[in-house]
């Protein structure tokens, strides 16, 4: 399949028809004074928004077919509750209806299973994280919303993370049309890398540390963070960030020698 372009069992997405403007306000019109007809052709003249949305996750799923349809789905819920008077486009308001219904059957149909409790908690921690931007003007911190739900910073990066979508190794990253790079090729092939037994003395060792060294290690080593980040974040000095990730460390080494 060529990067960029979704193909769709039995649609011919060549000659799907692209509403105009006027034809779209004209339609819904028709549709809200009680003429059924027109959310058929409503729904029909506004395929490519699917297609379009379904290209971000070409790499990502080789059931297309199914999301197609999903995103069919999250398009009537649009359409079914589209309102003129708002005076936006419906291209707008559509587009995240229709990509959330294609995340939340991905993450209902995925093979990872994650528990409830960390579920609940990850839906708690974006409620917070909401209001929080809306009191102070800025997307919070770990910290703050940690401290919002009394709960450690890990907790709070533990649940969140769980919400996150899960890729196959056999995912392509890149693709210029000929070759293709899949995720397992820039993995490492060291049988070492892969050794249970240290997998799980690094995983008890970091049980041993404090709360914020684990934390910074964590977010150093798996998300990718600066330093500088981090300082911002938590609201210490890069120094202090240095010397905690430095003790955690040294700590980790002694214990799973």
């Amino acid at each position: 399949m060529a990067r960029g372009k979704v193909e769709i069992s039995n649609v011919n997405t060549a000659n799907i028809k692209v509403l105009t403007l006027e034809e779209q306000i004209d339609l819904f019109k028709r549709y809200q004074g009680g003429e059924i007809w027109a959310k058929e052709e409503l729904i029909n003249g506004n395929l490519k928004l699917v297609l379009s949305i379904l290209k971000n996750f070409i790499f990502r799923t080789s059931d297309l077919d199914d999301l197609f349809q999903v995103g069919v789905i999250g398009l009537i819920k649009a359409i079914d509750n589209f309102d003129l008077s708002h005076e936006v486009r419906f291209s707008t308001y559509a587009v995240p209806m229709i990509l959330g219904e294609i995340k939340r059957y991905l993450r209902d149909n995925s093979s990872l299973r994650v528990s409830r409790s960390i579920k609940d908690l990850a839906y708690k921690s974006l409620k917070i994280k909401d209001e929080l931007t809306l009191k102070n003007n800025r997307e919070p911190s770990i910290k703050e919303i940690a401290l919002e739900l009394g709960i450690s910073e890990w907790e709070v990066t533990q649940a969140l993370n769980s919400l996150k979508d899960t890729v196959s190794i056999s995912s392509p990253i890149y693709s210029d049309g000929g070759d293709v790079i899949y995720l397992a090729d820039q993995l490492s092939i060291d049988d070492g890398v892969y050794d249970l037994e240290t997998h799980i003395s690094l995983f008890n060792a970091l049980k041993e540390i404090k709360e914020k060294e684990k934390y910074i290690i964590l977010q150093r080593y798996m998300m990718g963070k600066t330093q500088t980040e981090l300082a911002e974040e938590i609201g210490i000095s890069q120094a202090q960030i240095s010397r905690l990730e430095k003790n955690g460390l040294s700590k980790i080494k002694k214990l799973i020698k």
